[in-house]
């Protein structure tokens, strides 16, 4: 049975869509096998998703210096009937933050700590509109989530 790669993702603008993109090609390389990559917005990701996963990748934009409401409304919902089950499992971070990201990112930290998961790779923030560095580093991200799992 294949391992099981989650990427919860709020994607409201061309920028976070660029980003998303980057890191499902990253996560999807033919070079990675055994993994499967599930996509889920934010606002429909259930409980269900989280426990079926091996790890995850989180998107979001940085909004007034915090997560978007969609990634906190995904967590507020499934964060007790995964506290238990999913600690342990392998993270990254992608943010795009037009006004900072420290705020966003302390969130995930509180979070991902409060549950046990392992970050697996650097966050990746992005001001503005992502260059061919900030993409390549969001496909890095994906790829690297995604190869940790297989080897699992």
């Amino acid at each position: 049975m294949p391992a099981t790669l989650l990427i919860v993702h709020h994607t409201p603008s061309p920028h976070c869509q660029a980003m998303f993109e980057a890191v499902i090609e990253g996560a999807s390389d033919p070079d990675i096998e055994g993994v499967q990559v599930v996509r889920r917005a934010a606002l429909a990701v259930t409980a269900s998703d989280f426990l079926a996963a091996d790890g995850y990748v989180l998107g979001s934009p940085a909004n007034l210096g915090y997560i978007s409401g969609a990634l906190k409304h995904a967590f507020d919902c499934s964060y007790y009937q995964i506290l238990d089950s999913t600690r342990g499992r392998p993270f990254g971070l992608y943010l795009h933050a037009n006004e900072g990201g420290e705020g966003a990112e302390r969130a995930v930290d509180s979070i991902t700590t409060g549950l046990g998961w392992e970050k697996a790779t650097e966050n990746v923030v992005v001001s503005g509109k992502p260059g061919k560095d900030e993409l390549q580093a969001c496909w890095e991200l994906g790829a690297t989530v995604a190869a940790g799992l297989m080897e699992a």
